[in-house]
């Protein structure tokens, strides 16, 4: 049997069963100042962009409004029309950055849509590349990065800025 160590998630798993995972992640991040430590890659007037700390591919990001709001019904239109500025921003960044063979963008609203964070609603950006769902996702449930998330921040932090 191969392992893969995977320390980082570590952290995540002792807060989640500590208790001390916060309400919503999104609030906590926005409220926060300490970009490089929450991942916060660009903040806009109503939204920000954040790395997803457990990435689908390099460069996954999340552009979240500041507000707390389930549906996009809760979102004013200048919000709305940033939040998909930022998508814009993204993937001039992903092309420059990663060059991808194609770009997916997505929201999954609720728990039965498959919602991992419910009641803050957040767009999913991420570049993707034919093969980029090996063997390695499919059978062993298991994601291969090639990329520090440190250097993902530093390199999508300067491309958005």
């Amino acid at each position: 049997m191969d392992y893969l160590w995977t320390p980082w998630r570590y952290q995540y798993i002792k807060g989640a069963i500590a208790g001390e995972q916060p309400e919503c992640i999104f609030c906590e991040a926005a409220k926060r100042t300490d970009d490089a430590r929450t991942l916060v890659v660009h903040r806009g007037v109503s939204s920000f962009v954040i790395l997803n700390r457990f990435p689908y591919t390099v460069g996954h990001l999340m552009i979240v409004p500041y507000k707390h709001a389930a549906e996009l019904a809760g979102l004013d239109p200048a919000t709305l029309t940033e939040m998909m500025q930022l998508a814009q921003r993204a993937e001039t960044a992903f092309k420059s950055l990663y060059k991808p063979e194609g770009i997916n963008l997505g929201m999954n609203l609720g728990r039965a849509a498959g919602a991992g964070v419910l009641g803050h609603l957040h767009l999913h950006t991420l570049p993707r590349w034919t093969g980029d769902a090996n063997f390695m996702t499919v059978t062993g449930e298991t994601r291969v990065l090639a990329e520090e998330l440190s250097t993902t921040y530093e390199r999508v932090r300067d491309a958005l800025a």
